[in-house]
């Protein structure tokens, strides 16, 4: 099975934290722009910092992007 990510989802997760770009980014030594970047869909997000990220702000790596699943068939949207 294949996944492809689609939108980032960073802005929603960062929402739901009640945390700031800025914020976040002092607490990854970060810069914003960067930052702004994956939420913006100009960057992948590097899996070490995705998961530096998803630790942060106490999610599942996962729930950083949209997925879709592409099996045999027809892609498959899956919940972030």
């Amino acid at each position: 099975m294949k996944i492809e990510l689609g939108r980032c989802l960073l802005g929603e997760r960062l929402a739901e934290a009640g945390i700031s770009v800025d914020r976040l980014a002092d607490a990854l030594q970060m810069r914003r722009e960067r930052l702004a970047d994956f939420m913006d869909n100009k960057r992948v997000m590097p899996l070490k910092t995705a998961l530096s990220i998803a630790a942060t702000l106490d999610c599942e790596v996962d729930r950083l992007y949209e997925c879709t699943r592409v099996e045999a068939g027809a892609p498959q949207q899956t919940e972030p």
